[in-house]
């Protein structure tokens, strides 16, 4: 391991350096990874593993759309892709990446099928961290460690086939072979992370359900909503208020930030725009940190994933979930964004020489 100063705070991560990918594939080179799910992160993962040379195979419901596209992703019917029952008999690393909801539907016939010396590996500490609502809690005789990638797996994918790498964390909750870190670590550079951090389950789920309902995707609708429609009910038009609210911050800001950081990006920006911000930015705090703080204490107490599981385990949790997005969809300031995003420059019909004269 590396250690790395973050801040003033030295922490131990993996990098490529230090675990390249010949190694993982030495410590991978017996096992067979058997990828449970083809969903959110089954498709980046298992193809990653699978063009960085390690023995993966898919196991899927039939007839499924997850199905139809592993096969549209090269799969092949009893070759690499089985139901998951064989699949789960064939592994000897079990990557269950299905929804926390399938998980505990399907955790009886997973538990059969962990044999001694095996691995279950997930990428979200959900099932385990909370096995007293899930039920789920593996034998004793198997490693039990996750990789959780801070993104979905179509980001995971898209950045290996760039050449790049997407964060992980990682963590070891059951080390039963005594090589648990070793096989967790290895499937984490093998799936393409950038670098590995270590945490645990629980913190691992506990800052996710957090993240999800805060910065990453809750906090910011809401932060979008509100401006957008201040913008509106002031005269200003949708296409107005669309970009000056999430156009500019998805399109120029934001990747500024990504790029090297909040100040440097106050620093690339007008000397008007760096005032508000430094004289607006303590406000905002100071109206949102107490939302986060009740945030926290409801995901800690168990209260989100109660709901989690509540909500997602309803027969009919997938029409209910469509009704929430279309209305998200068809508001205003999302179908402002449609437009705007047609307009962009890459989306635009290409002008032809002659139209040009």
């Amino acid at each position: 391991m590396a250690l790395i100063n973050f801040g003033g705070v030295e922490e131990n991560v993996v990098t490529r350096d230090e675990f390249p990918l010949s190694k993982a594939q030495e410590v991978l080179k017996e096992e067979t990874v058997a990828i449970i799910g083809y969903g959110v992160q089954g498709p980046g993962q298992s193809l990653n593993l699978r063009d960085n040379g390690i023995n993966v195979i898919v196991g899927q419901r039939q007839p499924s759309k997850s199905w139809d596209r592993a096969v549209e992703d090269g799969w092949e019917p009893g070759v690499n892709l089985f139901s998951i029952e064989e699949a789960l008999e064939r592994g000897t690393i079990i990557c269950y990446l299905l929804s926390d909801a399938a998980q505990i539907q399907l955790w009886p016939t997973v538990e059969k099928h962990l044999t001694a010396g095996k691995m279950l590996y997930f990428s979200h500490g959900f099932g385990v961290a909370y096995s007293d609502k899930t039920g789920i809690i593996p034998p004793a005789d198997v490693d039990v460690a996750l990789v959780a990638p801070k993104g979905s797996g179509t980001s995971l994918r898209r950045l290996f086939v760039e050449g790049k790498g997407l964060n992980s964390s990682f963590a070891v909750h059951q080390d039963a072979t005594g090589k648990a870190k070793d096989r967790i670590i290895a499937l984490g550079i093998g799936v393409g992370s950038g670098y590995l951090f270590e945490t645990t389950f629980i913190k691992e789920v506990t800052s996710d359900l957090t993240g999800e309902r805060g910065t990453l995707m809750g906090a910011i609708q809401g932060l979008f909503q509100a401006q957008y429609e201040v913008l509106r009910a002031n005269g200003h038009s949708p296409s107005e208020a669309f970009n000056e609210t999430v156009e500019e911050a998805t399109q120029s800001l934001y990747p500024l930030i990504a790029e090297n950081g909040m100040d440097w990006m106050y620093a690339n920006c007008s000397t008007t725009a760096q005032r508000g911000a430094l004289d607006w930015k303590d406000p905002f705090y100071e109206a949102t940190k107490p939302v986060f703080e009740k945030l926290y204490a409801s995901v800690k107490a168990g209260v989100e994933a109660q709901k989690s599981i509540d909500s997602n385990s309803q027969a009919d949790y997938r029409e209910k979930l469509q009704v929430e997005l279309d209305e998200l969809q068809n508001s205003e300031m999302w179908q402002a964004g449609k437009a705007v995003r047609a307009l962009r420059p890459e989306n635009a019909p290409a002008v032809k020489k002659e139209e040009l004269v």
